[in-house]
């Protein structure tokens, strides 16, 4: 693990550090962020209505070409999501939601719908070609996330936001053991007490279920549930408020994809953290979220409670989802 934090230090050196090579002072701006705490205290499962969203996404919009007047305007008639007239690719369209502590938020769609570039454009792996973000724990929410500079966007993420990716070779370094995964989530935020990491990587994979025996191997070794299961703890190793969770039982045998439903719902009951579920399986979603929104072609087409969604669809896409369910 020590090599790999001293590999860590010279690749964040530009990113995180200051100019003279030192980690920016703690930032009273940021109220998330586990630290070198212990674990926040089990809270009854649902939504904490009372309380405000501590995520609210106005207006985001992600386009891939040059746009012309024609679908410069948000309401403009596209073949799909694509300009008819100079063939921009429009990935969202003016996309909005709120989340709340403690709640889960599932998002649907068919593949090309703009669910993950969603979760990218939340996460700041792309750039938001337009909108507003306010996170309530950074700064009371009042500026737009969107504006930061990189360096504060990196921040951002690295103590407001925990990511699991479909892919975990995306999220994880297969090379490196379990515990140093999770060191280097906790590096990124400004940790840099080794034994501090180690004892809380080990409790994290625990709730996990990693067993003890092999929380020093490398994830290239694991099954594709483990793997997932170790993103889940790197995720959480900071203790974020905001959890993306991106078609995370996608490929996986529904034994494990259970265990996997199992172990979020368990995260949810026993953590204060809001997440948001991208799938294309409303047979997850069911189980998990509070609400949901469905996406075609870049926008929400609908949304509201996820009974109400699943039991009463309005528009004809979502009609068509969950009658493929029956």
């Amino acid at each position: 693990m020590e090599a790999l934090l001293e590999k860590h230090d010279e690749m964040t050196e530009g990113a995180l550090h200051g100019p003279e090579g030192k980690l920016p002072a703690p930032d009273a701006r940021y109220r998330g962020g586990m630290g070198t705490q212990g674990l926040v205290q089990a809270r009854p499962q649902g939504p904490v209505v009372e309380e405000r969203p501590i995520l609210v996404l106005e207006g985001l919009s992600r386009h891939f070409g040059p746009r012309c007047p024609h679908c410069q305007d948000g309401e403009a008639p596209l073949e799909r999501n694509v300009c008819p007239r100079c063939g921009t690719v429009h990935a969202l369209r003016n996309v909005g939601l709120e989340l709340y502590p403690g709640e889960i938020v599932g998002i649907v769609g068919e593949s090309g719908s703009g669910k993950s570039t969603l979760m990218q454009c939340l996460y700041f792996d792309q750039e938001a070609s337009a909108g507003t973000l306010h996170l309530q724990s950074y700064d009371g929410g009042l500026q737009n996330a969107f504006e930061l500079s990189s360096q504060e966007r990196l921040r951002l993420r690295n103590t407001m936001f925990g990511m699991v990716y479909q892919n975990p070779y995306l999220g994880l370094r297969m090379d490196y053991s379990s515990l140093s995964n999770i060191a280097e989530q906790m590096i990124s935020s400004g940790n840099r007490l080794v034994q501090a990491m180690v004892g809380r990587g080990s409790s994290l994979l625990d709730e996990v279920n990693i067993p003890q025996r092999r929380k020093t191997e490398a994830p290239r070794r694991f099954s594709g549930g483990m793997q997932q299961r170790v993103q889940i703890a790197k995720a959480l190793s900071n203790n974020p408020p905001i959890l993306l969770l991106d078609e995370v039982t996608t490929g996986l045998d529904l034994s494990v994809q259970a265990n996997v439903l199992d172990l979020i719902l368990r995260i949810r009951r026993d953590f204060k953290v809001g997440m948001l579920v991208v799938s294309h399986d409303l047979g997850v979603v069911r189980m998990l979220a509070d609400r949901t929104l469905v996406m075609l072609d870049g926008r929400v087409i609908e949304t509201g409670l996820t009974d109400q969604i699943l039991e009463d669809p309005q528009h004809a896409y979502t009609q068509q989802l969950v009658y493929s369910l029956l």
